[in-house]
């Protein structure tokens, strides 16, 4: 399936004419049980936009185009044992309006705040679903960022954000899907991800015990080397996120098959690396990618 012009300037007359059309698509969409008959996921992430990340490699609007991010989606979603999308409102409506999100799980992003290259960037305040609507919109989950750095005081309030938000979704028996990253700031003050895996093993700790439950909370960590000793911080279950796919992907698409190989590492939770692959193949990125997470199907 793909979104043609016909159907992308049909969403946009129903922008205007049917708003409410778009939540009552999320709202009457079948669903399905969140972990599955076999406890493994792939699910595609494209809350990007929704923090003002829309380059790849050189290109710093690569990502901006709605008609072609919405019929990458939908192809991604056509897929075979793709389990679903990570997304802000604006998205997940618009693909539930296509008919994308059928017994498909949606998990709704939420602290969207911290705004790639602001002097704020990060403070991750919640911009996007709250606790709320995560529950009243019908969705399977929500999705927080904590990024650590240890100079920036803004931090500290981010932790109590999304242990406040993880506890909230437990009682209400919803994913809380958190993305814990650890940061550093360069002379210059910007803010940049701290290549060292000792760091992501730390975050990962931390992140384990947000919330006054931890019953239904998954993590989003990248891939590693050390994938036995970042996956040994927790017994929570793991996604595994990818990256910028515009140098190549046959090193992410390893690190993810190395990765499976931990007990508690369920999946993918992949961005970039299937929306726009190198070579546009939308279809056999996603495919492997499929084939990483359930080899025997």
């Amino acid at each position: 399936m793909s979104v043609s012009v016909e159907m992308y300037h049909a969403l946009l007359e129903a922008r205007v004419f049917e708003p409410e059309a778009f939540t009552k698509a999320l709202l009457g969409r079948a669903r399905r049980t969140p972990q599955g008959s076999d406890g493994k996921l792939l699910l595609v992430a494209s809350d990007h936009t929704a923090r003002g990340k829309i380059s790849l490699g050189d290109d710093p609007i690569a990502m901006s185009d709605r008609h072609t991010l919405l019929d990458h989606l939908v192809r991604v979603l056509s897929a075979p044992h793709v389990d679903g999308v990570l997304a802000s409102a604006d998205i997940l409506e618009e693909l539930a309006w296509l008919g994308a999100l059928e017994n498909k799980l949606a998990i709704g992003t939420m602290n969207r705040g911290g705004i790639i290259g602001a002097t704020w960037e990060l403070d991750d305040r919640v911009t996007s679903y709250d606790v709320s609507h995560i529950e009243s919109m019908g969705l399977d989950g929500g999705k927080t960022l904590i990024r650590i750095d240890y100079t920036d005081p803004a931090v500290a309030r981010t932790l109590e954000t999304v242990a406040s938000i993880t506890t909230q979704l437990a009682d209400r028996k919803l994913l809380s899907m958190i993305e814990p990253l650890p940061y550093i700031k360069d002379a210059a003050g910007k803010a940049t991800l701290d290549p060292s895996d000792d760091a992501l093993i730390t975050v990962v700790a931390i992140a384990s015990g947000l919330g006054s439950s931890s019953a239904y909370t998954w993590l989003k960590v990248p891939a590693s080397e050390r994938m036995n000793e970042v996956a040994g911080a927790t017994s929570l279950p793991i996604l595994m996120l990818g990256g910028d796919p515009s140098h190549g992907v046959d090193g992410i698409y390893d690190l993810w098959e190395k990765g499976m190989a931990e007990p508690n590492v369920r999946g993918l939770l992949a961005g970039r690396t299937l929306l726009y692959p190198p070579g546009g193949d939308i279809e056999a990125a996603t495919s492997r990618a499929a084939a990483i997470v359930r080899p025997h199907n």
